[in-house]
């Protein structure tokens, strides 16, 4: 389905099979010469076959297009490697680029430390064949321009400029427009889920710290229109951010009081939380899924670990759990 949003500007539904996301909202700016695509969907024919058909639609000449996408999951990178021709240039972010080049560095901090976490070392082999970013992802990289803080991007009579704003991943970037007070927001701002905020198992990382300032940074903008990477566009930006920042605080103050039972590891702590799934008995969840909700669960944690809430320690094992300050 194609729908204006703008002159010029069009929301394409790239449908996700099998993903609770339901589909990725994939914007296209239609200019003379070029024209610009925002994220392209998963790397699978269901994602290719929706893509090509709105292309065609809009009567899109790809050796004529250019793209950006918001950040490295494969549900917004995975096609660009299939879509993007020769001539066309690939926006992307500076932060993240080194691991188009590295795949499996996402996959071996994973094996290294997500077990000392507590995950269970048998849902990490179930994982690996689970796991979008291993089944769909980038299979191709194409020739990058990286982007920064504060670049811009002209397409179709838009000016948007970068902001990156870290937290869901690495080197998310939105891209704002204030000319038309729009906000591409991808997975920052999302309007009736939120966005999986999860701990990278990088030295000294802070995902949930990181995510709650990019909020703060863009909280400001003259934003009459959220156009966001999944589900309805947004239009009172400044609402959704407070709702937000207010989810996560709940999840902090919620670990706080399982922790107040004793120290627990950050899987044992994820499975006791509440989370807004279809699955009500934990054993029954898919293996990818226990990740998302541990990994989160971890990211808040260090986030009340770097404000003093919590306490991590070693035990003898090398495995690391959490208490109470």
């Amino acid at each position: 389905m194609i729908k204006e949003i703008s002159p010029h500007l069009y929301l394409a539904r790239i449908p996700l099979p099998d993903s609770p996301l339901l589909y990725l909202n994939s914007y296209i700016i239609k200019g003379t010469p070029r024209s610009l695509i925002i994220d392209t969907g998963m790397n699978r024919r269901e994602c290719l076959d929706a893509m090509n058909a709105a292309v065609s639609e809009l009567g899109i000449d790809l050796p004529q297009t250019d793209f950006f996408i918001t950040h490295l999951h494969a549900d917004h990178i995975g096609l660009v490697g299939t879509l993007a021709a020769q001539t066309s240039r690939v926006y992307f972010n500076r932060f993240e680029t080194p691991e188009l080049y590295t795949p499996d560095s996402w996959w071996e901090r994973l094996n290294k430390f997500a077990v000392i976490y507590g995950f269970p070392q048998i849902e990490l082999a179930r994982l690996f064949n689970q796991h979008p970013a291993s089944r769909y992802r980038l299979k191709t990289v194409p020739e990058i321009t990286i982007v920064q803080d504060g670049d811009i991007i002209e397409a179709g009579g838009y000016s948007f400029r970068c902001i990156e704003t870290p937290g869901h991943s690495a080197g998310h970037t939105c891209l704002y427009e204030a000319s038309r007070q729009l906000l591409i927001s991808g997975d920052h701002i999302l309007s009736d889920i939120t966005s999986n905020i999860a701990t990278r198992f990088n030295s000294g990382q802070n995902a949930l710290g990181e995510y709650l300032q990019s909020l703060d940074k863009v909280y400001p903008l003259d934003v009459s229109l959220v156009l966001p990477g999944h589900r309805n566009i947004m239009t009172d930006m400044q609402k959704r951010i407070r709702e937000l920042k207010e989810h996560h605080l709940a999840r902090a103050q919620e670990q706080l009081a399982i922790l107040a039972g004793g120290e627990l590891d950050a899987y044992r702590v994820a499975t006791k939380m509440t989370w807004d799934i279809e699955y009500t008995v934990w054993d029954e969840l898919p293996a990818f899924q226990k990740y998302f909700t541990f990994a989160e669960a971890l990211a808040h944690l260090q986030y009340l670990e770097s404000l003093g809430k919590v306490k991590a320690r070693q035990q003898p094992n090398g495995k690391i759990v959490y208490s109470s300050s």
